[in-house]
Formats: C-alpha cells, sequence, structure tokens
C-alpha cells in the first residue's frame, strides 16, 4: 500500500526573502553552466548554492563541495532565512501557467512524504531506465545534508478528484507563499494541517499505485540512502525520515496535467531530403507539406499531426539545408515487417519507440549507442528552438541537421507501460510545468518520527 505522510517542511522567510522567484530554481538536472551562473547573481541565497547543479567535473566532487552546501543550509537556518513549519503539514502547490496551445492552465498537485518502496512491490512505478551507481553526486549530497531540496513528480489516478477537493477543503484560507518561475508559470503553495482531513486523504491514496513523472534518479538516490542508513544503524525504521522520500502527487486526470511532445534535433551526413524520405519509405506514407515560411511549414505539419494523433504513428521531417518539411504516417504492419513483431504493444504503439528504432535505427542506422556516443541528437520542447539551431547548423559546412515533429506522449501511455513494467526510450516525457526546488524542503532528522 502507498503511504503517505505530512512532514514539517522547510522555507524561505517571506519576511526576509521577499522576492521568492530570486532564489528557488528549476530542478538542478535542467540547469545548464549559463543558468547556473545567472541563477548566482540574482540573490546570495539561492538554492543553486545548496542543491548544486550538474555541472561539475567528477575531480570536483570534494567533500568540501558538500560540506560547504551543509554550512550554508545551516547558516541559513541560523540567520532565520529559512525556517520549520511547527506542524506536519500536505502542502497543495497550484500552477498557473500558458500551456504552448495558447490555453491557460492550472495544475493541483500536494506534497508530502511517501514510504520508500522498491519498484518490485508495484507500489511506486518508473517508466523510464536508471542505473543505481554505488555512489553518486546527489547521494553524497543528500547523505552531507540530510536534507531533500526537491520533490519527485508522480501521477495517480482519482477520476473523481477525491482527494484534492478533500484536501482544497482544509487548506487554509491565505496561501503560504507565491512566485513565477523563469517561464512565467505561477506557483502559489498552501497548508493543510487538519488532522482528519490528512488521515481521509492517506486512506484514499493507500491503495493507488504512484507513477514517477519526474524524478527517477532521485527516487534512486533515496533508495540508496536508506540502504546507506541501514547498513550504519543496523536497520531502518518504518516511521524513520530515511524510508520516506518528498513527493509531488498530481491526479492524472487533473485538467492542468500537461505533457508536452519533446522532439529531435538530428545530425546526419550530407544527405538530401529526398534521399531520407526514400529511406523512409518502407514504413511511412509521405506528403511533403509545402507554401510559407520554415515557421509556417512546421506549424502546418504539428497541425496535420495532431489531427491524426490516435489514428496512426505521425511525424513531422524538416529538412534544414533545403527547408522542406514532410508529414510521415506509419503504413500498418510497419513495425512488424521490420522485425519488432514480439516487442510488447504497450512499447510498440509508442510514438517515441517508433521513431528511435523504425525510423532512426532500421531506416537511417542510428542506434541509441550511435547517437549518444557521437552527439547525433539533441532534444527540445520548443519547436522554435529546434528550427533555431537545426538552420545555423545547416549554415555550417560538413552535415545535415533535420528535426523529427512528435506528438507527446499520453499519461495514460505512461501508466500502460509502467504495469507492464516496462520502461520507455530516454526523453519520451517532458512533464510541464517543471516543479520549482526550494518553494518547500524536507529536513531528514535522525531520531525524529514521521507521522503516519
Amino acid at each position: 500500500m502507498a503511504i503517505i505522510a505530512p512532514f514539517s517542511g522547510l522555507r524561505y522567510d517571506t519576511a526576509k526573502i521577499s522576492r521568492l522567484e530570486d532564489v528557488v530554481t528549476p530542478p538542478y538536472d535542467v540547469i545548464d553552466f549559463q543558468a547556473q551562473q545567472d541563477l548566482l547573481q540574482k540573490n546570495p541565497y539561492s538554492m543553486i548554492k545548496l542543491d548544486l547543479s550538474k555541472n561539475v567535473k567528477p575531480d570536483e566532487m570534494t567533500s568540501e563541495r558538500y560540506d560547504d552546501s551543509r554550512q550554508l543550509l545551516q547558516d541559513w537556518q541560523d540567520e532565520g532565512i529559512l525556517t520549520r513549519d511547527a506542524q506536519p503539514t500536505i502542502y497543495l502547490h497550484y500552477v498557473d501557467y500558458n500551456h504552448p496551445s495558447g490555453r491557460r492552465l492550472t495544475r493541483k498537485g500536494l506534497v508530502g512524504l511517501v514510504g520508500l518502496a522498491e519498484f518490485s512491490e508495484g507500489i511506486v512505478k518508473p517508466h523510464e531506465k536508471f542505473f543505481r551507481n554505488v555512489v553518486t553526486d546527489r547521494l553524497r549530497l543528500l547523505d552531507t545534508c540530510r536534507t531533500q531540496f526537491s520533490q519527485v513528480f508522480s501521477v495517480y489516478s482519482d477520476k473523481e478528484n477525491e482527494v484534492m477537493d478533500l484536501l482544497e477543503d482544509a487548506r487554509d484560507p491565505e496561501p503560504l507563499c507565491a512566485c513565477d518561475d523563469l517561464d512565467g508559470c505561477h506557483h502559489v503553495l498552501w497548508q493543510v494541517t487538519d488532522r482528519e482531513a490528512i488521515a481521509k486523504a492517506q486512506g484514499l491514496l493507500a491503495d493507488k499505485s504512484l507513477y514517477i513523472a519526474d524524478g527517477h534518479h532521485r527516487y534512486n538516490t533515496a533508495l540508496q540512502m536508506r540502504e546507506l542508513m541501514a547498513e550504519r544503524q543496523g536497520g531502518v525504521a518504518a516511521d524513520s525520515p530515511f524510508n520516506f522520500i518528498m513527493m509531488y502527487l498530481c491526479a492524472m486526470e487533473d485538467p492542468g496535467l500537461s505533457v508536452l511532445p519533446t522532439h529531435r534535433l538530428v545530425r546526419l551526413a550530407d544527405v538530401s531530403a529526398d534521399e531520407i524520405v526514400a529511406k523512409l519509405a518502407p514504413g511511412f506514407e509521405v506528403e511533403e507539406v509545402v507554401g510559407g515560411t520554415r515557421e509556417v511549414l512546421l506549424s502546418e505539419v504539428l497541425g496535420q499531426m495532431d489531427e491524426k494523433r490516435g489514428v496512426a504513428n505521425v511525424f513531422g521531417f524538416y529538412h534544414a539545408g533545403e527547408d522542406r518539411c514532410f508529414l510521415l504516417v506509419m503504413k500498418e504492419g510497419a513495425m512488424a515487417a521490420a522485425g519488432f513483431a514480439e516487442m510488447p504493444a504497450p512499447l510498440r504503439r509508442l510514438d517515441v519507440v517508433v521513431l528511435s528504432e523504425l525510423i532512426l535505427a532500421s531506416y537511417l542506422g542510428l542506434d541509441h549507442d550511435k547517437c549518444e556516443n557521437e552527439d547525433l541528437i539533441d532534444y527540445f520542447s520548443d519547436p522554435d528552438d529546434a528550427l533555431d539551431r537545426a538552420v545555423k547548423e545547416s549554415a555550417e559546412p560538413g552535415g545535415t541537421s533535420v528535426i523529427f515533429l512528435m506528438n507527446n506522449t499520453e499519461v495514460s501511455q505512461v501508466k500502460n507501460v509502467s504495469d507492464a513494467e516496462l520502461v520507455m526510450p530516454h526523453k519520451s516525457t517532458y512533464f510541464y510545468p517543471k516543479i520549482m526546488t526550494g518553494l518547500v524542503m524536507n529536513p531528514m532528522v535522525e531520531g525524529e518520527k514521521v507521522d503516519v
């Protein structure tokens, strides 16, 4: 069963940090070097100083790196910059944002502690492959600071919206804090401390499976931390803080839940659009989209892809060097004809699998290892960003940059793949907006007990 618990979160004191947008950050793994420098300049109390970034070389992973983070964490608490809520709380986290379609949406979720479970138990389910390293940067940071700075993003099924309706009725009348992120998304955090409401929510969630949407590595790190503590202490109690992870939970049916597509820019040798189309012809009906600027061509093909969503596996293909755009509709039986008849159906139906296995690997000879080792592929949620990069690269001698445009992976497909104990290819999902790091943190204090 899923164990959900309130916790006393560690948060920025808004009396001392009036602009939370200057200190909270995106998840560490999406912060590049330039963004890291920009965040450091905004405010000396930026979360990037605690959660650190991925922009570090192996020889820089010294004890000082993590000790400095721990010391800052303590200093900021001593200064009152960070304060801990007095009561065990379930936090409600709402995000108002503009969807790329132009719609204004609100995603509603709750933040609480979730009891750690091995994936084999079927309580918490992954959809991506991960590797359990013995020692990692994140594990060393967690072990040193004993604080979960960011949340795992998971989804669960609640067609009647019972959990959120219950907690919304019990929330405090005024929000704890609010801020805007770098994309203009508006985040609001509310507090629920009513014991009866929390107990009812715990009961409603107990029999539900939790599907990791974003944060597989963070979950893996928490499992490793529990193993370390078990080795050191001879075991970890059921109500130990090391047996839990901070998690953001959103209902699959929430109207504000969005999964954006992740388009692929692929770098090829000098090759014409006609040559590529000829290689794809065995498995696809190909129609060229003409008339208009390159931006209009992409918009047109994306519209046609959306119309055919659910009817067939469909893609857009843009050759930047020749400014030519095509609609690709997979022929019935194409996957079987290429040798994928035995592939499990939940995977065989995924656009991302068709692209990686049929288009790239089978037809173009670019398997995953080749793409990764030779830096042949980049991923973009915004097609305009992909277009800009492809056009710039195609103006340089030595190769051809093309774009494969995607429809988004559906949440139901994530569930089906997870339930079948399968995993999706890299960059199959992009749940949007991201959860901000620093709105609320989870201190893991030895000797404390989680209120289950």
